[in-house]
């Protein structure tokens, strides 16, 4: 057998030397080969962590470069948008709203985040040059004003799927991202959770009277990365299989804070809602001088109804935010509503016929609350259970015909 002291014996000493030197530079290459990069480009994903404000509760992602030839650190963000656009309010309900990408310096991206107490983690990704020069170029050529704009969606393009579907373009055998939220989940139960951590009840009450039941539907196989944290959470599970980042940091530490306890949440809103309403209209049949104020409160609140239908029917058929099409929130709403207060005291047959579809309506949807293809918010329930004693209480005596 050839070992290290017969080699070292018999071997003269200049052969030695050479062998030694060769394999030394052969190491030295191999090395190189693997952990030398030319571009002089460090390209790192940016995940920021969740704010409190609405439009930030979902966190953000960027892309960082780092070009040592050039002196620059960049940091290109598709989650810009511009609120001087006389129009922003008008395009931003109807869906229209364009988002583009926009590029600023990693110094001034940090110092907002450092500022609004929000970290930022950094994954220095694993690229070849070709790579990274194929994705700063796409970038760059992504910066042009031709090029820049999108129409952004929540769901399936937004400022997280971007920079993962370059990530995925440019990155030569990328492994399949694995899902962080368990299997069935579906979109609403994916932003309830980040909605929840906050304590923003009232904005997960909005949201859920306005995204209707495309919301609901179960998100495929690698569609929960739409949330820059499960991006996140994903590169560092495949990083236990294969290198795909070179090194992960936080670079903006933030004091963590937790959520002001809300007492005036939104169920026990609709149950003062309720209570409030069914006890002024109890005195106003006992005091004229307050039935006057308890009718006026009823027209207004079935008169609010209808507006909040119509503002569902215009979401549906008038925007093309996809997420807020076929609103089961119209079995309660209905836009017909705003015409109740002015023909509620008629005894007309069609009348008759409106409460008596309207209450049925409303009890099939309270009995199959929990089967309904939409998951529907439960601060309503004392709203429906309102809604359908106003309508049982103003029924006339006379016979449907």
């Amino acid at each position: 057998m050839w070992t290290i002291n017969r080699w070292t014996n018999t071997t003269p000493t200049a052969i030695r030397w050479i062998i030694i030197v060769l394999l030394l530079c052969g190491m030295g290459t191999f090395s190189y080969a693997q952990y030398s990069d030319s571009s002089k480009l460090r390209i790192s994903l940016l995940t920021c962590s969740p704010g409190e404000e609405l439009y930030s509760t979902f966190g953000h992602t960027a892309i960082r470069i780092t070009d040592s030839t050039l002196q620059s650190d960049l940091v290109f963000n598709y989650g810009t948008f511009d609120f001087e656009d006389p129009s922003f309010y008008l395009k931003f309900v109807r869906g229209k709203l364009l988002y583009f990408l926009s590029s600023e310096s990693y110094a001034d991206f940090a110092y907002y985040y450092r500022m609004t107490n929000r970290s930022i983690t950094e994954q220095v990704l694993v690229l070849d040059p070709s790579e990274k020069y194929a994705l700063r170029n796409a970038l760059i050529e992504n910066l042009q004003e031709r090029n820049k704009f999108y129409r952004y969606d929540f769901f399936f393009d937004n400022c997280t799927t971007r920079p993962l579907g370059l990530l995925k373009k440019y990155r030569a055998s990328l492994p399949a991202l694995p899902d962080m939220m368990p299997a069935g989940t579906t979109f609403r139960q994916a932003i309830h959770q980040y909605l929840d951590q906050q304590g923003m009840d009232w904005s997960k009450f909005g949201i859920d009277l306005l995204l209707a039941s495309p919301t609901d539907a179960v998100m495929k196989p690698g569609e929960s990365q739409f949330l820059p944290e499960n991006l996140l959470k994903s590169l560092d599970a495949i990083q236990q299989r294969q290198a795909v980042y070179v090194s992960r940091a936080t670079l903006a530490p933030y004091q963590a804070v937790a959520p002001a306890a809300l007492w005036f949440t939104p169920l026990k809103a609709m149950i003062a809602l309720a209570l409030f309403t069914g006890g002024l209209i109890w005195i106003g049949h006992r005091s004229t001088r307050l039935q006057l104020l308890a009718t006026g409160w009823e027209n207004m609140l079935w008169f609010s109804m209808g507006l909040l239908g119509i503002v569902f029917v215009f979401m549906w058929t008038a925007t093309d935010h996809a997420m807020c099409r076929n609103n089961f929130n119209l079995l309660w709403a209905w836009p017909t509503h705003v015409i109740w207060p002015f023909v509620r005291q008629r005894n007309a047959n069609w009348v008759r016929w409106y409460r008596f579809v309207y209450l049925m309506v409303i009890g099939i949807t309270l009995i199959s609350w929990y089967w309904l293809p939409q998951q529907l918010a439960i601060p309503l329930i004392p709203v429906l259970l309102l809604l359908a004693a106003l309508m049982w209480r103003d029924r006339p005596s006379q016979p449907i015909r």
